[in-house]
């Protein structure tokens, strides 16, 4: 794509100089590199097969522009202390910047970091940044990875030294405040050998009516016999669009619980990747809503590089309207990897005759001493359970909304952390297909 016909590029000059790290050549090399391949592409397009379900040429149409600071004063204080956890330690990011008058780090481990990227690239954990800064994920991956990596404005930065056990969670709360903004955040995660850590992503509009654009990758490294249990919470705005990304890697022996709850947004997309190390385990779990016309779609890919490696991966959705889905999850076997044990589960609700899903479950098997299998269905509800709570004296519309509610709130149970289950179910029910949906059923 020549650049000429790129809003966005057209405007990067005068943005550049502002980016955090600018400072740093290795990094000026790292973002150049990513705008050429943005320059010479664009956005992803449906003719790329990764990206045939999903079109994004509205945010090419439209420039979303980047904000020079947190403007953190438009945040309503009693809104936001009702999403924070009530023992953890707070990120919060305002437009695309971190702001420290939002967040609370205090009282960290010895040893243990969580900053803004921004502060982390002028510290001396520059020279850990550069080592792992596009190892999770490649510029080539896809053009909104050659998007986030030229135009991060800032992120999270965690680093859990080896043997430290973190005693509460670290939660990270992306928030946009403006129509029009674009929130390009890069976070890192790094979990060294031996240590256990806890981390919630959460993203949220404060006004409904909002159009903005969200485009946030996290990388995670986990080291030997790590252990990370983390959850993605996405309930942008009616108007937004959301593209997250998080790419993970896993050392050996390390283990990894997943959770990915897509609520909001226009149009939303999120990829999660893990490359799984010897004898490493990982379990996914996901669950998307949709209403109306939104359109949400989710990525996932499994690569099993080294042998005794254990996947499990379920995924959920429930559309109503004129909602469309897409589930696309990738499950690789390397040759070497033997004795891999993968499971993978996609399973569809559909509320109306207009609601779509397109799911694409994939194995691909190089090892010949595996055990690997994957399901999905897409359907309606049992019509014989319906048939049994009324025969209870439930009558049909509550019925329907107990069973639909049930499929749901099965993933929403898996959620572990401390606090965190309370607010995940909040968010669910408040953005439930349904209408009628009672708490009190649980």
């Amino acid at each position: 794509m020549a650049i000429s016909t790129n809003p966005y590029l057209s405007v990067y000059r005068t943005l550049a100089p502002g980016l955090p790290g600018q400072h740093l050549p290795w990094l000026q090399n790292f973002r150049n590199t990513a705008l050429e391949q943005f320059s010479a592409h664009g956005f992803p397009s449906p003719r790329e097969e990764d990206w045939r379900y999903t079109n994004v040429s509205a945010i090419e149409k439209k420039l979303f522009s980047p904000k020079a600071d947190a403007h953190f004063s438009a945040v309503d204080k009693t809104w936001l202390q009702s999403q924070l956890l009530a023992d953890a330690w707070i990120a919060v990011l305002v437009n695309g910047h971190f702001c420290p008058e939002l967040s609370n780090l205090d009282d960290l481990p010895a040893g243990t970091v969580i900053s803004s990227m921004a502060d982390a690239l002028a510290s001396a954990e520059a020279s850990t940044i550069e080592q792992h800064l596009g190892l999770a994920v490649k510029n080539s991956e896809h053009n909104f990875i050659a998007f986030n990596s030229a135009w991060f404005s800032d992120g999270v930065y965690i680093r859990v030294p080896a043997k430290q056990v973190l005693s509460k969670p670290i939660q990270m709360v992306h928030v946009v405040t403006e129509a029009d903004a674009m929130a390009t955040t890069r976070s890192m995660v790094i979990i060294e050998d031996q240590a256990q850590a806890q981390v919630a992503e959460l993203f949220y509009g404060t006004n409904p009516d909002n159009a903005y654009l969200t485009a946030a990758v996290t990388e995670v490294f986990l080291g030997a016999n790590a252990e990370l249990t983390s959850c993605k919470l996405q309930t942008e705005s009616e108007k937004a669009y959301h593209f997250g990304g998080i790419y993970i890697r896993q050392a050996r022996d390390a283990r990894l619980t997943q959770h990915n709850f897509a609520l909001g947004g226009l149009l939303a997309r999120t990829d999660l990747q893990v490359d799984m190390g010897q004898g490493a385990e990982c379990e996914l779990n996901g669950l998307y809503l949709g209403v109306k016309r939104q359109h949400i779609d989710n990525h996932t890919r499994i690569n099993h590089l080294h042998p005794y490696a254990t996947s499990r991966q379920l995924y959920k959705g429930v559309l109503d309207g004129r909602a469309r889905g897409v589930f696309q999850g990738r499950v690789v076997v390397a040759e070497q990897a033997q004795k891999t044990d993968s499971d993978m589960n996609n399973r569809n609700l559909l509320l109306s005759e207009d609601a779509e899903i397109d799911t694409k479950p994939q194995l691909e098997i190089y090892a010949d001493d595996v055990k690997c299998g994957h399901g999905l269905t897409v359907g309606q509800l049992d019509e014989k359970s319906v048939f049994y709570l009324q025969s209870r004296g439930v009558d049909e519309e509550t019925a329907r909304n107990m069973l639909t509610f049930a499929f749901a709130n099965e993933m929403v149970d898996k959620v572990g952390i401390n606090n965190l289950h309370g607010l995940v179910l909040a968010q669910v029910l408040a953005r439930f297909p349904q209408q009628g949906v009672d708490q009190d059923w649980l």
